[in-house]
């Protein structure tokens, strides 16, 4: 059998974590094929590495995930460079951005399959197929093409999660110790990443999850979510959880069971919510949360304008009163609540789209006002290409194009954009996306994310009184003093370098 070599592209510079997306796929041959595990984090030359495997002759298939953003730069030139020197390779990419941009990707020519969201099944089934020079035509999840045509294959439903394989963890330890991928954040001295569900229930049309789980969302259990944790706990050293889920806390009683699971193991935990989901929970779960260790949780907090909570397809039942008073309501328990916020969305005429962040701007202080510890995530609006949605139909009617060719998408201004920085929307105009990034400038500087362990209480003190009176005085433009401060001491912004 033909071996399977998996790739991790570099997402940070000198931050580790255990590639979760590409071991499950590992987790999903084991047993059936041989499979090695390439980490663009972790290796100084990974395109060299890479090859040296690929030179034996001994791996067929070799299979990406594919983020928009950083993992795109190692991604695309790796893909073409590897195609150009072994064309016989049969490359498969999954992850969001092949999923939501597969014509571009296929055309290229140097990738041949892209999985359609989870890869569970389907990539096993596809190696098994191409093994055995069987049709792969009726495997869910698949996207090909076939002559000029884009096929895709029908969407699996999504399975349970606690009969899938475990993931193979020592395996990954024989090449990369996992010790290295603990790393010191905000929550601990050894911060162990983890999926404990796929998907999330809601379809915000501003959100990448949304074409590729279509408002579907399977956990696993809290008891298999706890051995997991514990077994990496007790065998490597770890003492505090990030939970990458899209949506961890969905249901109130699986969250209410790992907590009063994980209390006894004393570990610090951050994870992602909704505010009505969560404002729904008793005051007897939020206390248990916090004692169990959840020392701050995200929330798409959005929009304090209903009519933009509409506009982007919130769903649910979340209103900017809603958000203001839920971060008034975690101050008693100590729960810190990471707020992001999406500015910039298209409006008929640009006074509106400029008196809509001037309300944002207001609103974001509100929150501040009632509880100042709340963490506040600052996005400029980047359109998701989700079919159907009447947000992406008003975005295409404004002008917006993405790019033609794959190569453009590593380009400095479309990296920015897959972070969510810079836009290229025709409607902001530079001096909008000028007063966005002035305003989170001095913000930052009068609240530091706590998130940020490098910076000293004597540098938070003195950035504070330096921004303090902008922002009293609601003068932004120009804060070239702190941003000076904040380059000098590398300042850390948590929604582009996490934790």
């Amino acid at each position: 059998m033909s071996k399977i070599l998996l790739f991790n592209p570099q997402s940070a510079n000198g931050k580790y974590r255990i590639p979760n997306s590409i071991l499950s796929i590992a987790a999903s041959v084991e047993g059936k094929h041989e499979w090695v595990i390439v980490d663009g984090n972790r290796d100084a030359n990974p395109l060299e590495v890479i090859a040296s495997y690929l030179s034996t002759g001994d791996y067929k298939y070799l299979g990406f995930t594919v983020m928009p953003g950083p993992q795109l730069k190692q991604s695309i030139p790796f893909a073409k460079t590897i195609k150009e020197r072994f064309p016989h390779t049969t490359m498969i990419w999954g992850g969001y951005f092949p999923s939501s941009h597969p014509k571009i990707i296929l055309d290229s020519g140097y990738v041949d399959f892209i999985i359609n969201g989870p890869g569970d099944h389907a990539f096993p089934s596809l190696i098994d197929a191409l093994e055995d020079n069987k049709p792969y035509e009726f495997i869910r999840n698949l996207i090909y093409k076939a002559g000029n045509e884009i096929v895709k294959t029908q969407k699996e439903d999504l399975f349970d999660q606690d009969p899938l394989p475990p993931l193979p963890y020592d395996k990954l330890n024989k090449i990369y110790n996992i010790k290295k991928y603990l790393g010191k954040t905000f929550l601990g001295e050894r911060t162990l990443a983890y999926h404990s569900s796929i998907g999330c229930p809601f379809t915000c049309s501003f959100c990448a999850v949304v074409p590729i789980f279509e408002a579907r969302w399977k956990a696993k259990s809290a008891q298999t979510v706890y051995n997991d944790v514990k077994y990496i706990k007790d065998k490597w050293g770890a003492d505090a959880i990030e939970f990458h889920d899209n949506n961890f806390f969905v249901s109130e009683k699986r969250t209410v069971e790992f907590a009063k699971l994980i209390k006894p193991e004393k570990m610090s935990w951050w994870g992602m919510a909704r505010i009505d989901t969560m404002d729904k929970f008793s005051d007897a779960s939020l206390a248990l949360i916090r004692e169990a260790g959840c020392k701050i949780i995200f929330f798409g907090a959005e929009s304090g304008n209903n009519l933009i909570l509409d506009q982007l397809d919130k769903g649910g039942t979340q209103t900017g009163n809603q958000i203001i008073r839920f971060a008034e309501r975690l101050k008693k328990f100590d729960i810190i609540p990471e707020y992001s916020f999406v500015l910039g969305t298209p409006a008929p005429t640009a006074k509106q789209v400029e008196a809509q962040i001037d309300f944002e701007i207001d609103f974001i202080k509100k929150v501040k006002a009632v509880n100042p510890r709340t963490e506040i995530v600052l996005y400029t609006y980047s359109p998701v290409p989700t079919e159907g949605s009447a947000l992406f139909k008003q975005v295409e009617a404004a002008g917006f194009k993405y790019p033609k060719v794959l190569e453009d998408w590593i380009s400095p201004a479309w990296e920015n954009f897959d972070l969510r920085k810079n836009p290229l929307t025709p409607w902001l105009t530079p001096e909008m996306i000028g007063k966005i990034q002035n305003f989170e400038t001095v913000l930052n500087g009068v609240y530091p994310t706590v998130t940020d362990i490098r910076l000293s209480s004597i540098k938070r003190k003195a950035i504070q009184l330096v921004a303090g009176m902008r922002y009293k005085a609601n003068v932004y433009n120009y804060p070239y003093e702190i941003k000076l401060l904040q380059k000098v001491w590398k300042y850390r912004q948590p929604e582009i370098q996490g934790f």
